[in-house]
């Protein structure tokens, strides 16, 4: 009989993304839901749709407010192309919606893409903004637009080459039979630092209207956002989010450690470097949409797993999370300054810093 004490015992009770990091006690009595061969925690479910209700309701705060404001009844018919005034139908249907909508999908794919790097690296400074990977796109669309212009196409064609060219460099760089968070992170870091003196290098060798657009993208907005740049990009953003959550149990045993999840019959490097790929797409798409939006993937995964008090990360509560921390952060940067609109990308570095004073703050506290 199979000791309850066992590492393989224990493992064989795994919940995909909920299992703690070294040293967390992990509460097997939570109820569980099954859903397509996965054991799911009912309270990151229930903490996640209540998360994502408070997304929606800014969302439709962000289609009432403006300089042309309008009665809720007046966003419904122009949601549906209905409004007797033709203006509502537009400023609903053609200026807010997108802009709304790209908020939760693209805020949901930064959240699912920091929980994938987080749990890879066990460490809650392993977003791909820290580590290397969205300026890395950011890179490749600098490049696009220089070369051949700012449409959406090429410039996200040029985002996910120049991400995963730098996840390719950022693992090889991190490789020493097999890949260490820690190095990971470090590496990254250094890597940031290259390239963003290199983007600012680009720029200022860059044509003035090219170089304005570069820097206009490069600070993260979602102004302007039409259904153009919206549709592609959000049908590869939910492929992709979906992509990861298929990697879901792999990853959960992942954080088990490198031996047990051999133990358990998982090819560690293969699983790695295919969610490294697949989160790195992600960055990417979302990067050539809205530009590189910072501090969103750090923060999302964390806070979701703090609220839903899971003893992992958890990308369903990340994706609620970032989908509300972007519509939120567009909300204010739409109306803090009233006529005066900030990138999305302002806030939440503001937002970023914060949270990472508080995490700086909490980690000391733990030290001690």
């Amino acid at each position: 009989m199979k000791s309850s004490h066992s590492p393989i015992g224990d493992a064989t009770e795994f919940v995909p993304g909920q299992r703690g990091l070294p040293g967390e006690k992990v509460d097997f009595g939570r109820p569980m839901l099954r859903a397509f061969g996965f054991r799911i925690d009912l309270r990151v479910v229930v903490t996640s749709a209540i998360v994502a209700v408070l997304a929606l309701g800014c969302g439709f705060l962000g289609l009432l407010l403006g300089e042309f404001s309008l009665t809720p009844g007046e966003v419904f018919q122009g949601l549906f192309g209905q409004a007797d005034k033709r203006i509502v139908n537009t400023v609903v249907g053609e200026w807010r919606a997108p802009r709304i909508i790209a908020g939760i999908v693209l805020g949901a794919g930064l959240g699912i893409s920091g929980a994938v790097f987080q749990s890879l690296t066990r460490n809650p400074l392993g977003s791909p903004d820290i580590i290397g990977f969205s300026t890395g796109a950011y890179t490749g669309g600098i490049v696009t637009i220089i070369v051949f212009g700012s449409s959406f196409v090429s410039t996200a064609f040029g985002a996910i080459i120049g991400g995963l060219l730098t996840a390719i460099v950022v693992y090889l760089l991190t490789w020493k039979g097999g890949v260490q968070g820690f190095r990971l992170i470090i590496v990254g870091i250094a890597l940031t630092a290259m390239l963003n003196a290199f983007n600012t290098w680009l720029i200022m060798r860059a044509d003035l209207d090219l170089a304005m657009a570069a820097a206009t993208w490069g600070a993260g907005t979602l102004n302007g956002m039409g259904w153009s740049t919206l549709l592609p990009a959000a049908i590869g953003t939910v492929l992709l989010g979906l992509g990861c959550g298929l990697f879901s149990r792999g990853l959960g045993t992942l954080e088990l450690g490198d031996d047990t999840a051999k133990a358990l019959g998982v090819r560690n490097e293969p699983l790695r470097a295919g969610l490294i790929l697949v989160a790195v797409a992600l960055v990417a798409v979302v990067t050539a949409a809205a530009g590189p939006i910072a501090f969103v993937a750090l923060a999302a995964p964390q806070i979701g797993r703090r609220i839903a008090k899971s003893q992992g990360t958890s990308l369903l509560s990340a994706a609620a999370v970032g989908a509300l921390l972007l519509v939120a952060a567009d909300l204010i940067a739409q109306h803090a300054l009233g006529e005066t609109q900030l990138p999305v990308g302002v806030v939440t570095v503001c937002i970023g810093g914060i949270y990472l004073i508080w995490l700086l703050i909490q980690e000391a506290r733990k030290a001690q």
